[in-house]
């Protein structure tokens, strides 16, 4: 027999529950291309349309550790999203501003 989730975490502590949704916040703030793309409610294929190119070119770009920026930024605002370069430091965080300008109609 199976249980709702909502009567699962309704028998979870509160000091569980606030871990549970802390842990969450944090897979939901850091994770990879595709995951973002699903995330987002969007097949590959539909990305693909977006950004006029054949769906096999968004798996292969999915799978990159490496690539341009203006790729990686056309990936993102084709999901309705916003690409910004911030460097983390000990002591703060600099949002990189020399790549605001890129075109983001510039070939990926």
């Amino acid at each position: 027999m199976t249980k709702k989730f909502a009567e699962l975490r309704a028998q979870m502590s509160p000091e569980s529950r606030a871990r549970a949704k802390v842990k969450a916040q944090k897979m939901l703030a850091e994770m990879p291309l595709n995951e973002l793309r699903q995330a987002r409610g969007l097949s590959q294929k539909m990305l693909a349309q977006a950004l006029q190119v054949q769906q096999p070119s968004i798996a292969k770009m999915e799978k990159r550790t490496d690539m341009y920026l203006s790729t990686l930024r056309s990936h993102i605002e084709a999901m309705g999203g916003k690409l910004e370069v911030v460097a983390r430091f000990p002591d703060g965080a600099v949002k990189i501003s020399n790549f605001s300008d890129l075109d983001s109609t510039a070939p990926a």
